[in-house]
C-alpha cells in the first residue's frame, strides 16, 4: 500500500508559482542552456561543458516530483520565482525585442513570448 506523503501548504504554493513562472519545457531549457554555455566567452582554459547556473539548478528541480523536493530545491524555486518576477516587472523600453532582457529570463526558464 502506497502512503501519500503530506506536503507543507507553502510548498504547494511555491510548486504552483514555480511552474507558472518557469514556462519553458525542460528539454527546451536544456537546449537553451547548452547554447548559452557554448559561447566563446563561456569557456575558460579547461572547459567542463557544464550548463550555466542558475538554469542548471532549475532544470534539476523540473525533473523532480513534488514529494521528492529537498529544502535546497525549494530555495531554488523561491529564488527563480523572485528573479523572474523582478525581471518581468522591469520590462525595458524595447520590451520583448530587448534580447539581453529576454535572454536573462530564458536563462531562468521563462519565455516572455509564451502566453500564459
Amino acid at each position: 500500500m502506497v502512503r501519500e506523503k503530506r506536503l507543507d501548504p507553502e510548498v504547494e504554493v511555491i510548486w504552483d508559482d514555480f511552474h507558472a513562472e518557469v514556462n519553458v519545457p525542460s528539454e527546451q531549457l536544456r537546449q537553451w542552456l547548452l547554447t548559452r554555455g557554448s559561447g566563446e566567452e563561456s569557456f575558460g582554459p579547461n572547459p567542463d561543458l557544464d550548463l550555466p547556473e542558475p538554469g542548471r539548478q532549475i532544470l534539476r528541480v523540473l525533473s523532480k516530483r513534488k514529494v521528492d523536493l529537498t529544502p535546497e530545491d525549494i530555495e531554488v524555486m523561491r529564488e527563480a520565482i523572485d528573479r523572474i518576477r523582478a525581471l518581468t516587472a522591469e520590462k525595458p523600453r524595447g520590451g520583448n525585442a530587448d534580447d539581453q532582457w529576454r535572454h536573462s529570463l530564458l536563462d531562468l526558464g521563462h519565455d516572455v513570448l509564451v502566453e500564459r
